[in-house]
């Protein structure tokens, strides 16, 4: 009989090594210690266990491995650091288009052809299209958005497409609609979506544009990822527009607020560069 492990949800589900062990792999953990941890934890496990103490099992075995691994697999916590109210993960989301080319803006109020006032998280344009984009950030990360919420959010773009507005120094009128989250989508809210045009992109959705595949694809670690980091220093940096872990290492000056000794600025900024693959 297998393990049933605990969703933050409250929903149990059997546990899946083959699954538990790629995730391991996906952040970067060599197959002999992959094999070590997956082993080791399996042994560890009980009827019940919450997905929370397993993760946190897995990410202190990485750490003692190596740091910059643990913080590429911690990214599903590090995005929910971004709350508790999500404004931080707004502005995350608009990096996700900032490194493909567009202009973007976020906390934006546009009025509609009914004259009724949107509050749109981002903006989103290049020379080419103009889109806006819904984010829906959760502080449970197994939480899945339902039918309704894209539903919802296909009436307030169909207000705003035939509507002209100005950013950027030229005109603006939404071509497109984007709903990003950091959980899940139901099946029938992603049915509903490419039913009507509406771009979705989650945890695990597309497959090939996914969270994590973008993360990992751009180097669009958030600062919230850092395991050298405190969640009180991680917030500093938020609260200066330091959202990205590759802006760190663009601009370590950033350290000197927190009069780190020299040691532990360099231990702070080996670990972000390894995680971001680049060069200081």
């Amino acid at each position: 009989m297998s393990i049933q492990i605990k969703k933050q949800s409250g929903e149990i589900v059997p546990f899946d090594k083959k699954s538990f062990h790629r995730s391991l792999v996906n952040s970067g953990a060599d197959l002999e210690d992959a094999n070590h941890i997956c082993d080791t934890i399996t042994k560890e496990l009980y009827n019940g266990i919450s997905t929370k103490e397993l993760y946190q099992k897995a990410f202190d075995l990485l750490k003692k491995s190596k740091s910059s691994v643990a913080a590429r697999y911690s990214l599903k916590r590090a995005l929910q650091d971004l709350g508790p109210e999500g404004f931080f993960f707004e502005k995350w989301v608009a990096k996700i288009f900032e490194v493909q080319g567009y202009d973007t803006m976020t906390s934006q109020t546009l009025t509609g052809k009914s004259t009724v006032t949107h509050e749109i998280d981002v903006i989103i344009s290049n020379k080419n299209e103009d889109l806006i984009c819904e984010c829906k950030f959760r502080n449970d990360i197994d939480a899945k958005i339902s039918v309704t919420t894209p539903m919802y959010f296909l009436s307030r773009f169909n207000d705003l497409k035939d509507n002209s507005f100005t950013f950027f120094n030229r005109p603006f009128k939404p071509q497109k609609g984007y709903m990003i989250t950091n959980a899940f989508f139901t099946t029938d809210s992603i049915a509903f979506a490419d039913c009507y045009g509406i771009n979705l992109i989650s945890w695990n959705y597309p497959e090939d544009k996914n969270i994590k595949r973008l993360t990992d694809y751009h180097g669009l670690y958030p600062v919230t990822c850092l395991t050298t980091l405190t969640k009180e220093e991680e917030q500093t940096l938020l609260s200066k527009n330091c959202i990205l872990v590759r802006e760190l290492i663009k601009n370590p000056v950033l350290l000197d607020h927190f009069k780190f000794s020299n040691d532990r600025k360099e231990l702070i900024l080996k670990e972000a560069v390894e995680l971001v693959d680049a060069k200081v």
